[in-house]
């Protein structure tokens, strides 16, 4: 293996194979030891006979001591990285100082490496294509285009589920994964050559898992050793929840696509010192709830505390109650309460479950030692141990009750006892995240429909959706086996699901399905509906299927709130289904009892689920499972021989991948007729040299926004409406409805996905006076589907920004969410504030982000969005410059330019963050 040094980083040269790969991998994790500032403090450590290095971080000073543990991560990756270019000696010390730096005003800018990269499909598809994309721009520019190959360790993980098709067929879960290969050949296809292409990545094939629980169950190494130095797991992932992995100790968070594939390339990522809240635990969860009950308080207490840009480190000496999948659960729904991560770090409870899901144990042992000689093994029950904080919040497991949240959002938690009078609140409250503003003389109407020759009837409240579903909840076997024994003790008790009511079971690993079977309560979960259709994100992300015709037009014609009841950790409006306006996070045994119920508002205490042969009222108490009852069967149930069974052959896949061909060659062969993959234009017209920042001039706003504007609203998601800009593209190509696909299934294709941005029927848009993807041109004012608006303005060469309200940009971490409106034409967005990750993701496609100054808005500017908008930025701006706005009516106000950093900086200058990556290889 051969190396070229360059200025900034190491670049491979193209290995030959795989295994040469790995081997480069750890030349270079030891090259960078040995060329760290910070040589002095490597250390020898000896487990079991075998010697290895590792930085001796206490030796760096006392304040160590103190660190919270999840910064004492990024402590160790800057002392092992300090190479003074990308990561400095002030970063270090920085680290070293956050107990004084956390307060500083305005923050203080660290620089960090992550361990590895995890990418989804849905995202990591787009990845692949900007790499294959970005090869071929360099060779345009004279460069060589094998430097265009992954540094850091990347895992793929092909978690794709095509819609629920199927309902209650024993052959469900093949006839998905039949149809999932046919309607995405070309796709996996193209993964597979990327696999081939590009050096240091994995792919795990699909069928086998949602990519955060193979994370947790598989890959996550915890301790990283790399010709004998060991040093920490950590981990960035083009999916917001990447979070989960935070309750295994492996420090990890969600980032765009677009800032995952500099991180690949080698670029430290820049970001502002974190405050840290401490979450102590104390107490023990009563034995009616669930750890679903418990993530679902959290997210609603965090919320309201405020947490964004925050990390959130548990401790207290609850967590040691806590199992593994436990904590996984609440660290997976960190970006339902707002923070960067929730950080559990390693303990005992780690190592059993380590040992449980059949890692190695003597890589088990090394890691033990290796994490007490640094000081990141927490004993949570030694008060000695707790480190310093920015502030401390505490919860009593006793206090936490039944819970569900929603109608619109996952932090709006409603206790069960309280589900019958919030949401005949919800009926009439005005339209909002609580309420659908119905009038009084609406709420009792009832709607006859015939299913499979029977009628039946429905109303608000009506559940029509019923999903075991998502990382959130598959991960952890307590709810799942739960779920189980609540369907067993439901089906002898002579309970039934009404057949109209879309049903479904989507595990997140084989795993789960192993164990369901192995305590016998498959046969019980498929008596009441809940067949296994897919490894996958399914529901959770919209991958519901349709409803019965005569069921949808009811509830079209009646006005109905129905509703969707999923084990998920979304339910942002559109999401779930377009004609389940309500709906509600649960536990997985939950979702089994309001399925039962067939609706909502039904009050457990009172109103029984239904009736036993002799008539008998059966009541949910009487069927639920008490929590030591769970563990009992998960003791001795879910066991090491399962985890080792299924992982044995993940990497190799089903028949079907196995047998998928793959195009040979560096450089993709691109194929102009595909309406899957097609080469993006982001690099069109791109030069070698740096061009001047352009002034922002007489801009027109394609949209104007209120508040909690996701990247649900914002990014293509979900099934593709017929009537839609992006089906109109594909019936122009020959394609009919039934092969429209998913628009996370053609992210690779950037026709598509522009069509899709701003698409979600529930997007509000203050130029519109409904719901829908409908914006006004103007001065026309002719109404017009959003990307037919951004057509018109672009053949006028008329530049675009955005008006939007607070939290702009929240929800997962959708690379879309950014390419979208870049290629929409949107040079700026102007919000009162922004999700994290959205940001970064604007600013990586060049859109610049920019904030009202405090107490200003839209409405107190007396902006209506249909004025003329100038911008001028300076040559040389700087993070955080006040700029004027200009507007055509004489009214200017001020905003803050949202370029935090001097790296934010560099990559706009350079029109994104990929264009940056191609001028670096051409040096």
């Amino acid at each position: 293996m051969s190396f070229a040094k360059r200025s900034e980083t190491w670049i491979p040269l193209l290995a030959a194979n795989r295994r040469q790969s790995v081997v480069y991998v750890t030349l270079r994790f030891a090259a960078m030891a040995e060329n760290t500032a910070y040589i002095r403090h490597l250390k020898n450590l000896s487990v079991n006979g075998q010697e290895f290095k590792y930085f001796d971080l206490p030796s760096l000073g006392a304040s160590y001591d103190k660190l919270p543990f999840s910064i004492r991560v990024l402590l160790e990756s800057a002392v092992r990285n300090c190479d003074n270019f990308q990561v400095k000696e002030q970063d270090v010390q920085a680290i070293l100082d956050w107990e004084k730096n956390q307060a500083v005003e305005g923050g203080v800018e660290v620089n960090f490496k992550p361990a590895r990269v995890i990418l989804q499909d849905f995202t990591g598809v787009p990845a692949v294509v900007d790499f294959a994309a970005m090869r071929d721009a360099v060779k345009k520019l004279g460069g060589n285009p094998d430097r265009i190959n992954p540094i850091c360790p990347s895992d793929l993980v092909i978690d794709h589920s095509v819609q629920v098709d199927f309902v209650r067929t024993p052959d469900a879960l093949q006839k998905n994964q039949d149809l999932e290969f046919e309607r995405n050949k070309e796709r996996f296809m193209f993964l597979k050559w990327g696999a081939k292409a590009f050096q240091n990545m994995l792919i795990v094939p699909p069928g086998s898992g949602i990519v955060h629980q193979v994370n947790l169950e598989y890959l996550a190494r915890v301790v990283f050793e790399s010709d004998n130095i060991l040093y920490p797991d950590s981990v960035v992932g083009t999916d917001s929840h990447t979070t989960m992995i935070n309750g295994l100790g492996v420090l990890g968070w969600g980032v765009g696509g677009i800032e995952a594939e500099a991180v690949m390339l080698g670029q430290a990522i820049s970001m502002l010192l974190p405050k840290v809240v401490g979450y102590k635990i104390v107490g023990q969860l009563n034995q009616y709830a669930t750890s679903t009950d418990l993530v679902l308080t959290i997210t609603k207490h965090l919320r309201q505390l405020g947490v964004v840009g925050k990390f959130v480190e548990f401790f207290g000496p609850g967590v040691a109650e806590l199992s593994i999948a436990d904590r996984a659960t609440i660290s997976n729904m960190c970006p339902e309460y707002g923070a960067t991560v929730g950080f559990f770090p390693v303990d005992d409870n780690s190592l059993a479950y380590l040992r449980q899901t059949n890692r190695d144990e003597k890589k088990i042992r090394v890691m033990e030692e290796y994490l007490k000689s640094v000081q990141m093994f927490r004993n949570y029950s030694d008060s000695s141990q707790d480190p310093v904080f920015s502030e401390v919040v505490t919860l009593d497991l006793a206090t936490v009750v039944s819970s569900v949240s929603g109608p619109k959002r996952p932090h709006d938690r409603v206790p069960v006892v309280d589900m019958p009078e919030d949401f005949r609140q919800c009926l009439t409250n005005k339209v909002g995240f609580k309420g659908f503003g119905l009038p009084a003389d609406k709420l009792d109407v009832s709607a006859p429909f015939i299913y499979e020759g029977t009628e039946y009837v429905l109303r608000h409240g009506s559940v029509v959706i019923a999903a075991i579903t998502s990382c959130t909840n598959t991960s952890n076997p307590s709810v799942m086996l739960g779920a189980g024994l609540l369907a067993k003790k439901a089906v002898e008790a002579g309970l039934k699901v009404q057949p109209y009511i879309k049903t479904s079971l989507s595990p997140g690993s084989g795993v789960v399905t192993y164990y369901l079977q192995e305590s016998g309560v498959i046969p019980y979960l498929q008596a009441l509906g809940f067949d296994i259709v897919g490894y996958g994100c399914m529901t959770c992300i919209g991958n519901s299927g349709p409803l019965p015709e005569p069921m949808v037009e009811a509830i079209e014609k009646n006005d109905l709130v129905c509703c969707g009841v999923l084990s998920g950790n979304r339910n942002f409006e559109g999401r779930i289904h377009p004609n389940t306006r309500a709906n509600y996070l649960a536990s997985p045994l939950l979702v089994i009892a309001y399925a039962i119920a067939g609706r909502v508002d039904i009050d457990f205490q009172k109103e029984p689920l239904g009736h036993s042969a002799d008539g008998k009222p059966i009541f949910l108490c009487d069927i639920w499972p008490l929590r030591s009852e769970i563990h009992t069967v998960e003791q001795k149930h879910v066991i090491p021989a399962m985890f080792r069974e299924v992982y044995a052959k993940i990497e190799t896949g089903s028949p079907n991948w196995a047998q998928l061909k793959a195009p040979e060659g560096k450089l993709y062969p691109w194929d102009s007729s595909s309406t899957y993959i097609k080469s993006p234009p982001f690099f069109e017209g791109m030069t070698k040299e740096l061009p001047p920042i352009k002034p922002i001039e007489n801009a027109r706003v394609l949209l104007n926004l209120g508040d909690s504007v996701t990247t649900d609203h914002i990014s293509p998601a979900g099934s593709i409406a017929r009537n839609s800009p992006a089906a109109r593209y594909l019936a122009a190509r020959g394609l009919t409805p039934r092969e429209f696909n998913s628009y996370g299934s053609r992210r690779g294709n950037d026709a598509v996905m522009a069509r899709g941005t701003f698409a979600n029927i529930r997007l509000v848009n203050k130029f519109v006076g409904q719901p829908g993807p409908r914006t006004l041109h103007i001065p026309s004012n002719d109404m017009m589907d959003v990307f037919d608006a951004a057509e018109r303005y672009k053949q006028e060469k008329i530049p675009l920004i955005a008006l939007v309200g607070k939290d702009y940009g929240s929800g997962s971490s959708r690379d879309w969410a950014a390419k979208g409106p870049y290629l929409l034409g949107l040079r700026a967005v102007i919000a009162e504030s922004y999700e994290r990750i959205h940001r970064s993701n604007l600013v990586g496609m060049g859109v610049v982000p920019l904030q009202y100054l405090e107490g200003q808005n839209a409405e107190s500017l007396g902006l209506t969005g249909k004025e003329k908008y100038t911008i001028k930025i300076p040559q040389d701006l700087r993070p955080l410059q006040q700029l004027t706005v200009e507007v055509d009516n004489g009214k200017n106000f001020k905003v803050l330019v949202r370029f935090d950093t001097e790296v934010d900086l560099t990559y706009f200058r350079n029109g994104g963050i990929l264009n940056y990556m191609i001028r670096r290889m051409l040096d």
